[in-house]
């Protein structure tokens, strides 16, 4: 099942060293477009980034290959930007803010 979890800077860390996490799982009530939508929604209230993930337990451990994409919002403006999982130190970057290098 597609599972919408709640995670932080934390959590993502250890996704992308190998490890597996546990994080608040939310399910959509229905494979309906708009009932997916109101789940990732509600795990992005709750987190900073949200992993969608195909898990058979929701209350399971996570790992990066149960993870099939990562939201955020990057500019504060509510939307959700898409990150591939490969895309994972992206996710790392944006969540750390802007770059203070000279």
């Amino acid at each position: 099942m597609r599972a919408y979890l709640a995670v932080g800077r934390e959590e993502l860390t250890v996704l992308a060293a190998g490890g597996s996490i546990t994080a608040p799982a939310f399910i959509a009530a229905s494979e309906d477009e708009e009932d997916e939508l109101a789940a990732l929604e509600e795990a992005a209230e709750h987190a900073v980034a949200v992993a969608a993930a195909e898990l058979d337990d929701p209350d399971g451990p996570l790992s990066l290959d149960d993870v099939v994409s990562f939201h955020l919002d990057v500019d504060g403006t509510g939307d959700l930007a898409w990150y591939a999982t490969q895309e994972i130190d992206a996710v790392l970057s944006a969540l750390a803010g802007p770059s203070t290098a000279s």
